[in-house]
């Protein structure tokens, strides 16, 4: 059964750049229950989306055991115990998701406090524009926010795209809608509800970190995991 919202003390609009954590708040307080975090995205995040894997194992190595990671859909392998849940919907477009109304059910049945999103891919392969991405996270915000008004959303900037010949502008198109997630976290942050960005682009190598130029290989998933872990550990008072 869920407790107490989970609300981060003091927080303001913040962000994480180029993997800095800034100013979060305190966990959640004694006797609330369990902290729900919530992957959402699309394959990256959910298959298999190891990084949740080594996510879940590094913040329970770091103390934080008072998490519950939730979603309608289950764990995909990855040989490490770990708490599976997630809404990683392969192939799935924010921007259809978003036109679809399909989020508010996912939120109704797991009730999450936190939501980690790294949305927008198949999007960019698609080839939506940025405004239109946009106004997709915007219509997700306001739809977590209807179910939890405390919620905490970590929005990444996508890990970058190289697919070869199949796609030749999807690595453009990364860098731009990249550059305009801040500004637009900045927009629609609030003190009870931050938007948090996290910066899973620098460092990341198609050549080394993906096995298709688009999906995480071993060492991609590592640094999805880190980019991740250094966000939450600061919402959850590390």
């Amino acid at each position: 059964m869920r407790g107490r919202p989970f609300r981060p003390s003091a927080l303001v609009a913040v962000f994480v750049l180029v993997g800095a954590v800034l100013g979060f708040g305190a966990p959640a307080s004694a006797g609330a229950g369990p902290v729900r975090i919530m992957p959402l995205g699309d394959s990256i995040t959910g298959s298999p989306g190891c990084w949740r894997a080594l996510l879940w194992n590094e913040l329970r190595d770091a103390g934080h055991t008072a998490i519950d990671f939730v979603g309608t859909l289950g764990p995909q392998g990855c040989s490490v115990p770990y708490d599976g849940d997630n809404e990683g919907h392969g192939g799935a477009l924010v921007t259809n998701v978003a036109a679809q109304n399909q989020l508010p059910g996912w939120l109704a049945a797991t009730e999450p406090d936190v939501v980690l999103m790294h949305f927008g891919t198949n999007d960019v392969w698609s080839a939506r524009p940025t405004a239109t991405v946009l106004d997709a996270y915007s219509t997700l915000v306001r739809q977590m926010r209807a179910q939890n008004p405390d919620m905490t959303v970590l929005v990444a900037q996508i890990i970058p795209m190289d697919p070869a010949r199949s796609c030749a502008d999807c690595g453009n198109r990364v860098r731009e809608l990249n550059a305009a997630i801040p500004g637009w976290a900045a927009g629609i942050s609030t003190a009870r509800s931050p938007v948090v960005v996290v910066d899973q682009w620098t460092g990341f190598d198609t050549g080394a970190d993906t096995y298709d130029g688009v999906h995480p290989s071993a060492s991609g998933d590592a640094k999805i995991a880190a980019n991740w872990f250094a966000a939450l550990d600061g919402v959850l008072g590390g």
